[in-house]
């Protein structure tokens, strides 16, 4: 005879198994989060993908240059103008301004986790001053860069490193994200270029003569007309004439301007030299953007194939141009490693 309760016997083990199991992932799930989701930091190491990837896609306020509103300008302006005063160098205000970006959104808020306030989220019960100092973007300013300075070898550390070392946030690598961000903002703003930490000015030289094998050959196609997606040999768009005139170099790239844009080290533009790359972008932070790309000819010259209606031509630079994105490539050489 069967009872009423034995099917429900031969459920416990089941119910058990699943329950243990349920724990068991929970627990290695929040493991996972704390842990930063596999070990570590991934911005600290690796090539210089120089502002690739600050736009997150999922349409958060202020992700790219051009989403920032006047009241978050206002305080990037006011971070890097208080920490130019203090005598810091351009690389703590990147710091700065990632971190602000992280915590705030570059929003001087009166609220936040526990009793977390202004810019930097800085906690009164933490010593970090009283709840009117800290909600002064001055202050918060101040005594964010006075701790980051402290900070042994601050200078060398990934800025989600430095900025952890001084905030101790509980998402540790989430300041990496605004690193690229909080350059462009330094050169916007403050019309410096610096370049995050995993980056190095050690970019290789060129070939010798590949510069001018380059330049010479983008000055031999002046005056033929630039047509959307023409290689040569009788019309070019703009990526199409760096591709032809680096083959000529015996340098091969990629066909589209954005992916030129990764096809090399990367220097600050102002440090640029013959036979770099430069690059127009619709948000400037954001190498996604990219829609332009010239070949620098060296004494603040430059040779595109730049429009339709237009043809090759030899231009000015125009170093304070909006659109110019703040890192050149240099093409053919190695990505910039940590």
């Amino acid at each position: 005879m069967v009872t009423p309760l034995r099917p429900f016997r031969l459920l416990v083990p089941v119910v058990a198994i699943a329950a243990a199991l349920a724990l068991f992932m929970g627990v290695g799930f929040i493991a996972f989060t704390i842990g930063g989701g596999g070990g570590g930091p991934t911005s600290s190491a690796g090539v210089c993908d120089t502002g690739v990837g600050i736009s997150d896609g999922a349409g958060r306020s202020g992700s790219t240059f051009a989403d920032l509103s006047d009241e978050q300008r206002g305080n990037a302006q006011t971070i890097i103008a208080v920490a130019r005063d203090m005598g810091a160098p351009p690389r703590a205000w990147l710091v700065a301004l990632a971190t602000a970006m992280q915590e705030s959104t570059l929003r001087n808020i009166n609220y936040g986790d526990r009793d977390s306030l202004g810019l930097f989220q800085q906690r009164p019960s933490q010593g970090w001053g009283t709840p009117a100092q800290v909600t002064d973007p001055v202050y918060s300013t101040r005594i964010f860069i006075d701790r980051l300075l402290k900070v042994p070898g601050w200078e060398t550390l990934p800025v989600t490193v430095a900025a952890q070392t001084v905030q101790r946030s509980a998402f540790p690598n989430a300041y990496a994200k605004w690193e690229g961000l909080a350059a462009a903002l330094v050169g916007q703003l403050a019309d410096v270029s610096v370049l995050p930490a995993r980056c190095t000015t050690r970019t290789a030289a060129l070939p010798p003569g590949a510069a001018g094998t380059a330049i010479g050959f983008a000055l031999k196609e002046v005056g033929k007309p630039y047509v959307w997606g023409a290689t040569g040999p009788n019309t070019y768009d703009c990526s199409g004439l760096m591709l032809r005139a680096f083959q000529a170099a015996g340098i091969e790239l990629p066909r589209v301007s954005r992916d030129q844009y990764r096809a090399g080290g990367h220097v600050p533009v102002r440090e640029a030299q013959p036979g770099d790359l430069l690059f127009y972008a619709t948000d400037p932070s954001d190498p996604s953007t990219i829609h332009h790309v010239v070949l620098y000819m060296g004494d603040d010259k430059m040779v595109e194939a730049p429009y339709t209606g237009a043809s090759v031509r030899v231009q000015p630079v125009p170093w304070n141009y909006r659109e110019l994105v703040p890192f050149a490539t240099r093409p053919g050489t190695t990505r910039n490693d940590a």
